[in-house]
């Protein structure tokens, strides 16, 4: 049977008022997390940014974008795991069309 690979790309939001230290922190995390479970092709740190509306009191937020491949059933747990951290505000994971 061929294992199915997609390819996928996730934008997160770390809280701005973290320190450097705690917000490398969390983004070196996910970085681990999805190359432990898949592929990394792409890293891009949009830094701080507007958020296009107001989220728990907040104006601003530090975007990460990542692409990576995965099996189907990892985004999932991606989406999972994004809930249950401190410091991430949003998060999205989107297939990409092969």
């Amino acid at each position: 049977m061929v294992e199915v690979i997609n390819k996928y790309e996730t934008i997160f939001i770390v809280n701005p008022t973290f320190d450097e230290e705690k917000r490398n922190g969390i983004i070196e995390k996910f970085k681990a997390l999805i190359s432990e479970n898949g592929e990394i092709t792409n890293v891009d740190e949009w830094g701080k940014r507007r958020l296009a509306y107001e989220i728990n009191d907040l104006n601003e937020g530090y975007y990460v974008f990542i692409e990576f491949t995965a099996k189907p059933s990892f985004p999932q747990e991606l989406e999972r795991i994004y809930k249950i951290t401190d410091g991430i505000i949003r998060d999205i994971v989107v297939r990409q069309e092969a």
